[in-house]
């Protein structure tokens, strides 16, 4: 093997190829042109003369990865069971599969192959990273989530971490099919969604907020104009032909035409859009969020990072006071104003994403947001293969505020 990856190495530099036309994967002239170029080169080397025709395909395609693609890690961003790929440096790298994390025995020759990789995925979403500005989010072309951290920031080399999404969107009969949820709570967030009320999902890093939101975002009926706002394009929501999807840019190099995510929520409000979808909130956007959906936007959504959702209450007023030096009781009255609905999900420890709670947001009085949960994940042990044991139950609890529902003619209970 390690004279293959040497004979991927020299057919590479052989290769007489345009760099600056590689970073167009989407032209198959270019990809057809260098592939008989790389063809040529190996079947001339004296050195491929002995190989299989399995080891010579791998010389080919790893000169092409290489190349005009994602290098060592192709194959795994092809895999469908690969859900997260971690890249420590040029030679570690992880993948999450099957919900658990594994090192592989792939590496990039040189800490130079890696950075070559990491300006080619950037540059196609026109994001830079380098030195002075050494974070960044991207995305690759299937939507799957990419950030990175360069050195000075990461002590030992590039770190590259990639989200893979499923080739289809999330909904709910995966869900369903997953145990994330049971048929009597899918009903009712269906009804939940086509009522238009306001919904918040939160979990931890991991837990399935994006693919949940997803799932959710498929019960919007089709007539309905939507508009996303992301950081980095993750959203999947085909099954919505008036869609408008917008995303935060950063400042140049210069520190000029930063778009943030509080700019882009003003801006959708002029859209005419029956619902507002924002991907992740984490900051001073947060103000803006509540306020689009305390104005006449019902029905919009959004997720955020929390371990319950006592805790993104709480999350929520710091982010506001993040925007406004607003006194404590004013947030919270906008908080129990803008929210109805409010999912927790969770990974366990046998690493299936589960629906915790979903409660409903009723008010504010002496001080405090007043929740009423209305399901709850009740756990009843581990089975002989470690798989927790339990499903998301009914409580005693009716929901309080029926009145978008009844003003659409939807009967919940």
């Amino acid at each position: 093997m390690n004279d293959i990856h040497q004979i991927i190495r020299e057919i590479r530099k052989e290769v007489a190829f345009n760099r600056g036309a590689s970073t167009d994967c989407n032209s198959a002239q270019l990809d057809q042109e260098l592939l008989e170029q790389i063809e040529a080169a190996c079947f001339s080397k004296e050195a491929c003369k002995g190989l299989s025709a399995s080891e010579v395909k791998a010389v080919v395609d790893g000169v092409f990865n290489q190349m005009r693609r994602h290098d060592v890690i192709e194959p795994l961003i092809n895999d469908p069971a690969v859900t997260e790929i971690m890249i420590n440096g040029p030679d570690r790298v992880f993948i999450e599969k099957n919900g658990r994390v594994e090192q592989t025995s792939l590496a990039f020759d040189n800490k130079e192959r890696l950075e070559d990789l990491i300006q080619n995925i950037v540059s196609r979403v026109n994001r830079s990273v380098n030195e002075a500005e050494p974070l960044v989010d991207a995305r690759l072309e299937d939507g799957s989530r990419v950030n990175v951290v360069l050195p000075p920031v990461a002590l030992n080399g590039p770190l590259v971490t990639i989200r893979k999404f499923p080739e289809r969107s999330m909904t709910i009969d995966d869900l369903l099919r997953f145990n994330s949820l049971t048929p009597e709570a899918a009903i009712f967030l269906e009804k939940l969604v086509q009522s238009r009320y306001n919904i918040f999902i939160c979990g931890g890093t991991g837990s399935g907020k994006t693919s949940y939101l997803n799932a959710l975002s498929s019960l919007i009926p089709y007539e309905e104009r939507i508009v996303t706002i992301e950081d980095s394009a993750e959203l999947q929501l085909s099954c919505i032909p008036n869609l408008a999807r917008l995303e935060t840019r950063n400042a140049n190099t210069e520190g000029r035409g930063k778009i943030p995510i509080k700019s882009l929520i003003k801006t959708s409000l002029r859209m005419r859009p029956d619902r507002i979808i924002v991907g992740e909130v984490r900051g001073e956007e947060a103000l803006d969020m509540l306020q689009a959906m305390n104005t006449g936007h019902d029905g919009s959504m959004s997720t955020g990072h929390a371990n319950s959702t006592e805790d993104m209450l709480s999350r929520l007023e710091t982010m506001v006071l993040m925007a406004a030096p607003l006194p404590l009781e004013a947030i919270k009255k906008q908080i129990a104003s803008a929210l109805d609905i409010i999912i927790f999900l969770s990974r366990l420890r046998d690493y299936t994403r589960r629906t915790m709670e979903i409660t409903e947001v009723i008010g504010y009085r002496q001080g405090e947001v007043l929740l009423n949960p209305l399901f709850i994940f009740e756990e009843e042990g581990t089975d002989d293969m470690g798989n927790v044991r339990g499903s998301l139950k009914r409580t005693n609890n009716l929901l309080r505020n029926k009145s978008k529902a009844m003003l659409r003619g939807v009967e919940l209970e």
